[in-house]
């Protein structure tokens, strides 16, 4: 057994597809009208509840319980993107302990979305700050080795 993908309902697939292409950038790989399939493996579906064979009243909007997760290089536009879609941020742009900056908001059916810096990113702004390669690493919790890779452009 091998791990396919990760699927989130929706109420509207041509709205869905429209914010994940037009506001997340995701590129679809595969359409079959109520079902997409995005790059990097997750899908939307329309009429989940009917497809599965439960009652509409069974799907929980906004359940708090899982994300799609995304990493990208430049934060800053991409949280300006997401901002100006007018959807609802769960946070704004904060920064954890090992330096990563993340957002997290809602997507139009209320699925969690985190859009989070590379950790490759993170450790190429402290080496730009003038950090030691062992500083990054103890600052990121990444292997010194790892950080030399990021520096090399790997």
């Amino acid at each position: 057994m091998k791990y396919c993908s990760s699927l989130f309902a929706v109420r509207s697939i041509e709205e869905a597809k429209t914010f994940y292409q037009e506001v997340l950038g995701q590129k679809i790989i595969l359409d079959h009208g109520t079902n997409v399939t995005f790059e990097g493996g997750f899908a939307l579906q329309e009429g989940f509840a009917g497809l599965v064979g439960f009652p509409e009243d069974n799907v929980r909007w906004k359940p708090w319980n899982g994300e799609l997760y995304f990493e990208t290089e430049d934060l800053d536009a991409d949280a300006a993107r997401v901002k100006e879609s007018g959807v609802e941020l769960v946070h704004d742009v904060k920064e954890y302990p090992w330096g990563q900056r993340v957002l997290r908001f809602f997507d139009l059916d209320g699925n969690l979305i985190e859009i989070g810096e590379s950790m490759r990113s993170v450790g190429l702004r402290y080496v730009a700050q003038g950090m030691s390669d062992e500083e990054v690493a103890r600052r990121t919790q990444h292997p010194v080795e790892l950080v030399r890779l990021w520096k090399s452009g790997q």
